[in-house]
């Protein structure tokens, strides 16, 4: 067995291991709802970078093919308690992948017929048409109370009735680690490989013999199904489907967390769909400025580090390969403290505003990770403002003289 393959088997087998031994680190009913979650998340933005990472195609309705899969799996649960549908609970998600991917391949041959701009545009249209059409025909969609159903079914069998949080973990972890795989899988197929030569030149792909559309199609087609399988994991998870799924917002979160986890690399959107759980149930408990946050976030990553977190990793892991990391580690070491004063000192600001403008009911009085403030005192604002202002100019000069250090050292 080769290196690279012991490297792919260990990592492989990490990935399994993380999987199936987080439930027993974190066994309490948050963390087992938040684990589910973040499986359901790493299907669902694995897909989406189908198109953006490989692909090139920038889509502002993907969450539309989820949505269809989450509905596809709640009418079948449904139909499943009413006797009309006899069905293992565990290929339910199966059916939510038939689901997305029949609305890919209705939606998909008019959407994929360019790329760029016109692309981006037409998915928009697209997701908000659907979301629109969806309140319509609520005998359907259920309306802006959405679809319910139980996902316990009959007898055990072997003991499992997915009644239990752990047992849907379980589920949601195999169905993970299987479209994971499969999906990186199709990265390796010739169709894959060819979506990348349609991505960074679609005029000789053409040229060669290939049609530029029908290389999109087939790929949108595969993303639309691994959506509909998130969709489908989804809808067993929460027992519950309402018209929000097919919406923007969801559309948005899944293109902010692909790129803040790095829609260049394969483990991008893995780290992007932690990102977004967490943010979304944890993040959201502590602050009400936390979309706030997630903003300044993406347009920091934008910006600095167009690679996403996956990319920073990727080349610190090179700069400790080549040793620069132990030549300059005292600099970064500077860069990244002044880096958390600066945000500590923006933080502040930033929850002293909402205090006194959108919370001003709760009364002046903030806790900040035990720093008791006050939205009314100067010294808070001007303590807050000095450390921002400190930290960030500070980090400039240390940036500047540690630049030219370690384009020195990368040159080596």
């Amino acid at each position: 067995m080769t290196g690279r393959r012991v490297r792919a088997a260990l990592v492989w087998g990490a990935y399994a291991l993380v999987l199936a031994g987080a439930p027993w680190l974190f066994d309490s009913s948050l963390a087992l709802t938040l684990l589910s979650q973040i499986g359901i998340a790493i299907v669902a933005c694995l897909a989406f970078n189908l198109l953006l990472g490989q692909g090139g195609m920038l889509s502002f309705g993907h969450a539309v093919y989820s949505g269809l899969g989450a509905y596809a799996a709640i009418h079948t649960l449904r139909w499943m308690v009413a006797g009309e549908l006899a069905l293992p609970v565990s290929l339910v998600p199966l059916v939510g992948g038939l689901g997305g991917l029949a609305g890919a391949a209705t939606l998909g041959w008019l959407t994929t017929r360019t790329a760029g701009t016109p692309f981006a545009m037409i998915t928009l249209g697209l997701g908000e048409l659907v979301a629109a059409v969806a309140l319509m025909f609520p005998t359907v969609f259920g309306g802006e109370g959405g679809l319910s159903a139980d996902r316990v079914i009959g007898e055990p069998v072997w003991g499992i009735s997915f009644g239990p949080a752990w047992q849907v973990y379980a589920l949601i972890a195999v169905y993970c680690f299987v479209c994971t795989a499969a999906m990186y899988g199709f990265t390796r197929t010739p169709l894959g490989r060819m979506l990348n030569a349609v991505r960074d030149n679609p005029l000789r792909a053409e040229f060669v013999g290939y049609s530029a559309r029908r290389v999109r199609y087939r790929a949108f087609l595969v993303s639309g199904f691994f959506m509909g399988v998130a969709g489908g994991l989804a809808a067993l998870h929460f027992e519950i489907v309402s018209a929000e799924v097919l919406g923007s917002l969801r559309s948005g979160a899944y293109l902010l967390f692909t790129v803040l986890g790095g829609s260049g690399y394969f483990a991008g959107p893995i780290l992007g769909a932690v990102l977004m759980v967490l943010a979304g149930v944890l993040l959201s408990a502590l602050t009400r400025a936390w979309l706030l946050y997630l903003g300044l976030a993406f347009i920091a990553v934008v910006m600095l580090a167009p690679g996403g977190l996956a990319g920073a990793l990727a080349g610190l892991t090179r700069a400790a390969a080549a040793g620069v990391l132990r030549r300059l580690w005292a600099g970064l070491a500077a860069l990244v403290v002044l880096a958390v004063a600066a945000l500590a000192g923006l933080a502040v600001i930033v929850e002293l505003l909402y205090r006194r403008q959108l919370d001003a009911a709760s009364g002046p009085a903030l806790n900040f990770f035990g720093l008791q403030l006050s939205a009314e005192s100067a010294d808070a604002w001007v303590g807050a403002a000095l450390l921002l202002a400190t930290a960030a100019g500070l980090f400039e000069l240390a940036r500047r003289q540690l630049a030219p250090q370690w384009a020195r050292e990368g040159a080596r």
